[in-house]
């Protein structure tokens, strides 16, 4: 037969194609037969292959375009049909080639390792994203994603304590090292490359297209979400006071994670919009819509619970705290030593905390742990004794001692590499001090003063008499009321002996209580932070003191709660701060709050009604050519991707034909045999 002839209405689309082939082969006229059996003979063959990528430009009814899909349809079409040899090659030619899509090209291939075209497939109009192992992996993500930021949240937001974390390691383990930083850049790490998943998934699906994730990903995902789960459990087992401090951050950052959320989820609504309107089953229309609004509603109402000292009217913000600085200035200088205690002074300090232990022959020294281990070169000079307290050597034996530098060997805080060379030189020089000298340089710079004083081991020869010992030397190098007396023991006696000692108490009670034993300061561990109580006992002039704060963002925050003085590694940075991180009033902080809802409320409202829209093909503005499935264009199927097929062609008749053949009206679903 000839070209365009006994068409079968069933079957226009695969009669177009071969009308086209005809037309350009010229004189050559297959039989249906011919074309569905592949017998062309080679040069055909050879043509035929040549005119693929013409077929799908030039196979068009005039005014249509061409598509990318249809191309790449017609392209694999045409070979599996005409059984033309080599054509698999050109079909992958012309794919690579005319079905560039470098944007979903590259998130599939890092997401799946799908590099290519043929590799992937895009959800079609009623079904879900991915199948059931995929969605599986999907949630574990999510899973992950959130358990490992709760994580990173938590371990960044303890930086105040890594300090004491490390030497925690140090004791257990014999040897130093920076484990807290270790621990950070392994969960930010982590945490980043599940970010990047996530961000990977959800522009496939934005983009339409179903997920397939590689194994070696979701092996990574398994990782992390195993590293994530372990540390935190053994760290809150370990480490449990961290979680308050958690708990005290979030009075300064949940005002912007909130905003964060909220951005988050809006941009969440459009792969959310864009498969709810494509599901076909009520049921999971309504799961995942009911889903996504009870979080964003959640989201939306979360201000109302939150509080934060530092959301207060203007004009009512105190005084900063005062610096008391923790062992001198343990970021300058080695701990406990001289020079430490001045680089305080130095720095604005205006007190200085210590810890006071009594040596075997009576002279109070000063020195934190119970050993000298950590601070000292006790193993060198005394390797037999790197155990033994501290209190049973002798004044003498600890004169013969270094204690400055394990702190250039070991950089605690990392500050080593800022020091000078006269600085270095110094630090290398540092003993033990005494009680006495540490005084005088307190009395010399009109400092506060305040130390723990630790009761001798059992057989001490002074473990009895201690406090005599040490008030003694009080009173003979400084002003009693420069001196923050803090011993529990044998309190009412010292108090009536010396009342020109500000007595502190290392623990809140009663008000009446803390009047009756004359107690004029509290000196609490941060975690305990709370704006009531500090008015409550200020009220009373008992003044707050919190230890250790050296982060900005806790300095801020107790500063907004009313605190006195804190007790500080970091006095050279923290006075500097001339005002807190974060301070708001509450009607900034309502009206930020306001915008963030609505804007959002506004933008996933236009998402959905975009998406609504474009599912059922409505035009956007006057004069715009519709595109739904009633139109020039209606969606088919493939193996690989949904594709728009041309529908209401109008096929021309051959002269030589029938004069009553018509147009079919519209084109049937095409499938691959």
């Amino acid at each position: 037969m000839s070209c365009g002839q006994n068409a079968d209405p069933s079957n226009v689309f695969h009669m177009v194609t071969t009308q086209k082939v005809c037309q350009a082969l010229g004189s050559w006229s297959p039989s249906t037969t011919d074309v569905e059996q592949g017998s062309l003979s080679d040069p055909l063959k050879e043509q035929v292959s040549a005119l693929v990528y013409w077929l799908c430009v030039a196979c068009l009814p005039d005014g249509i375009s061409p598509k990318e899909d249809l191309t790449f349809q017609l392209s694999l079409w045409v070979p599996r049909r005409l059984k033309l040899g080599k054509l698999k090659v050109v079909r992958r030619q012309l794919l690579q080639r005319y079905e560039h899509q470098p944007l979903v090209s590259c998130l599939a291939g890092l997401y799946g390792c799908q590099w290519r075209r043929y590799q992937r497939a895009r959800a079609q109009p009623g079904e879900v994203c991915c199948s059931k192992v995929e969605c599986g992996s999907f949630g574990l993500l999510i899973l992950t994603f959130f358990l490992s930021f709760v994580f990173l949240y938590f371990w960044s937001e303890a930086q105040n304590d890594y300090n004491d974390f490390d030497w925690f390691n140090f004791g257990t383990l014999g040897f130093w090292f920076p484990w807290s930083l270790v621990l950070l850049g392994v969960a930010a790490a982590l945490f980043t490359y599940i970010a990047l998943l996530l961000v990977l998934a959800v522009c496939l699906l934005s983009e339409g297209q179903r997920l397939y994730l590689h194994w070696s990903h979701k092996i990574g995902i398994v990782v992390t979400l195993a590293f994530s789960v372990t540390a935190t459990a053994i760290l809150s087992d370990l480490w449990s006071k961290e979680w308050k401090t958690l708990l005290l951050s979030l009075q300064v950052t949940a005002p912007f994670l909130h905003v964060a959320a909220v951005a988050l989820m809006t941009l969440l609504s459009w792969p959310i919009a864009l498969h709810f309107f494509r599901m076909n089953k009520r049921v999971r229309q309504v799961a995942i819509l009911g889903l996504y609004l009870s979080v964003l509603f959640s989201l939306y109402l979360v201000p109302l619970g939150m509080y934060s000292p530092c959301i207060k009217e203007a004009g009512t913000l105190g005084p900063p705290p005062s610096l008391i600085g923790h062992r001198g200035a343990p970021m300058l200088a080695p701990e406990n030593t001289l020079l430490s205690f001045e680089k305080a002074v130095e720095v604005g300090g205006e007190g200085l905390e210590t810890d006071v232990r009594i040596s075997y022959d009576g002279v109070p020294f000063l020195m934190h742990d119970s050993t000298l281990r950590r601070t000292t070169d006790v193993d060198k000079v005394f390797p037999n004794r790197t155990q033994q307290d501290a209190s049973l050597f002798t004044w003498a034996e600890l004169q013969q001692l270094n204690a400055g530098n394990w702190f250039l060997s070991r950089d605690p805080f990392g500050t080593g590499s800022s020091l000078s060379e006269t600085e270095r030189s110094s630090i290398q020089n540092q003993s033990i001090p005494s009680l006495a000298q540490f005084l005088e340089v307190a009395a010399g710079s009109g400092r506060l003063v305040l130390f723990d004083l630790r009761r001798p081991p059992s057989g001490h020869p002074y473990n009895v008499s201690f406090i005599n010992t040490t008030l003694q030397v009080v009173w003979d190098n400084i002003n009693s009321s420069q001196v923050l007396w803090l011993p529990s023991e044998d309190r009412e006696t010292v108090q009536a002996v010396d009342p020109e000692l500000q007595q502190t108490a290392e623990e809140r009670g009663p008000v009446q209580n803390l009047t009756d034993r004359h107690i004029r300061r509290l000196n609490l561990p941060y975690s305990s932070m709370s704006e009531q109580q500090i008015s409550k006992y200020w009220s009373v002039n008992i003044s707050t003191n919190l230890f250790v704060i050296s982060q900005p963002w806790l300095y801020s925050l107790a500063w907004c709660a009313g605190v006195h003085s804190i007790t500080t590694n970091s006095i050279h940075l923290l006075s500097h701060l001339r005002q807190p991180l974060f301070l708001m009033t509450p009607e900034e902080y309502t009206l930020m709050w306001i915008l963030t809802d609505v804007s959002s409320t506004f933008l996933i409202i236009a998402v959905f009604i975009f998406h609504w829209w474009r599912e059922r093909g409505l035009p956007f503005w006057s004069g715009s050519r519709q595109a739904h499935e009633t139109g020039p264009y209606s969606k088919f199927r493939t193996e690989l991707s949904d594709v728009w097929s041309i529908s209401n062609i109008v096929i021309r008749p051959d002269p030589q034909g029938s004069p009553t053949q018509s147009a079919t009206p519209h084109l049937p679903t095409i499938t691959e045999e």
